[in-house]
This record gives C-alpha cells, structure tokens and sequence, in this order.
C-alpha cells in the first residue's frame, strides 16, 4: 500500500525517502560552467562490468597476480632475456673475434714491414762490404799510385776517382787522413813518428801518415786504416 506525504510524493511504507517522479538533468551544456558534459554510462551497466570483470579476476588462485602486474612482468622478463640474448648472441661474439684477430694481424704486419726495412738495410750493407773487400788490393794499388805519384793526369786518373764516387754511392766511406785525430775504432797505429810535423793546433794523437786507407759501409767497418801517428808534444 503507498502513502502520500505532506511533501506531495508517494511514500513507500517499505522505504525511508520518497518514491516520487526522478528529475534528471540532460542538458548537454552544464548551466554554470558552460562546458560540455560527457555522457554517464547507467549504473546497471558499470555494475555489472565491474562484477564480472571481478569474477574473472579473482576466478583463479588467491596467489596470483593481477593482470596488469601479470603483464609488467611479462615486460620486464622479455626486456631482461632480450638484452643478455644480445650479448651471448653467437655473431656478436664472432665479429668480436674477428676484431681482434684483425687488430692482431695488422700489428704482425707492421713488425714484419720495419723487420724487412731493417734487414733490406743491412743486406745491402753486407753486399757492398763484400765488393769492397774483393776490390781492395785494386784499391791499395791506386792510392799507392796517387801517393808516389805514379797516376798521371788522365783517363786513368778519372776512372780510378769514378771508382770511388760509385762506391760512394753504396754508403763506401774511406778512412784515414793525414791530419786527422787517431781514433782506435777505425784506425790502425803501425808506427809511432815522435818527431814528425803535426798539424798546427793539435792537442791529440794525430795521423801523420797513411799506409793503407780503411774503408766501412754503414756502421761496418770493413778495413780499419793503417797509419802512422804521432803524439803533440
């Protein structure tokens, strides 16, 4: 049975307020703000999405995790096996390898290249000492001729200096000269001349006389020169 009450509304003996006509407002502009309102699902319909997507949710074990915590950790797992695929991955690792190997070649090649250079070098200089010493006693021939005198002006003369310059050309150097300070390493003291003139402003043993001139290629010393020193007094 429904009663009225003073407020002109039907009264429902069951319930508390008033069963009256429900006014609703679907305005779509808001009268105060003048914005634009969004359209409110019914609250039947958010009610029954809500419990069913509880009864889906909470349908498995109570230890399980939510599907959003679910999907985090699907993320984060995926992230996690991507990275350490990619540095245990197998071509990764080979062109490291290859790097290296590369790297390692390279400073091999640069050794061997100044280790030839080096040897190209000193080959040489051993060639040129073994010429020279087979043309010594050719040599010894022309100085003592220079010294006595015995190689006049010309074509004999120019093809003795001709000989020399192409030596020169080798890295031949000649040793030993009149005046020059005695040096042990590429000289050889013969004979000792106590009286002999020595240059003006000597201060050293000094070479008054050569014998036989001394010849080295490169740092080699192929004759020491033979001479005659004397000492300053």
């Amino acid at each position: 049975m429904t009663q009225h009450t003073g407020a002109g509304g039907p009264r429902d003996p069951e319930s508390e307020g008033p069963t009256g006509p429900v006014i609703r407002d679907k305005r779509r502009l808001d009268p105060e703000t003048g914005q634009v309102r969004r359209p409110a699902e019914p609250a039947e319909q958010v009610d029954a999405e809500v419990l069913a997507e509880g009864d889906d949710a909470f349908a498995g074990d109570v230890g399980e995790a939510l599907p959003g915590e679910a999907g985090a950790a699907d993320v984060e797992a995926q992230d996690g096996s991507a990275g350490s695929d990619d540095e245990a991955h197998p071509d990764t690792q080979l062109a490291a390898d290859r790097l290296e190997d590369l790297r390692r070649l390279q400073a091999e090649y640069v050794n061997y290249k100044r280790r030839v250079d080096r040897d190209r070098a000193l080959d040489r200089e051993a060639g040129a000492a073994t010429v020279v010493e087979a043309l010594l006693p050719v040599l010894d021939d022309l100085h003592m001729a220079k010294e006595h005198g015995e190689l006049p002006e010309g074509p004999l003369l120019a093809i003795a200096d001709k000989l020399e310059a192409t030596l020169g050309r080798f890295g031949v150097v000649r040793l030993g000269a009149v005046g020059e300070t005695f040096d042990p390493t590429v000289h050889e003291a013969l004979m000792h001349l106590p009286e002999a003139d020595l240059p003006e402003g000597a201060t050293e043993t000094t070479i008054v006389q050569v014998m036989q001139p001394g010849f080295k290629v490169g740092d080699r010393v192929v004759r020491a020169a033979r001479v005659a020193v004397a000492d300053p007094a």
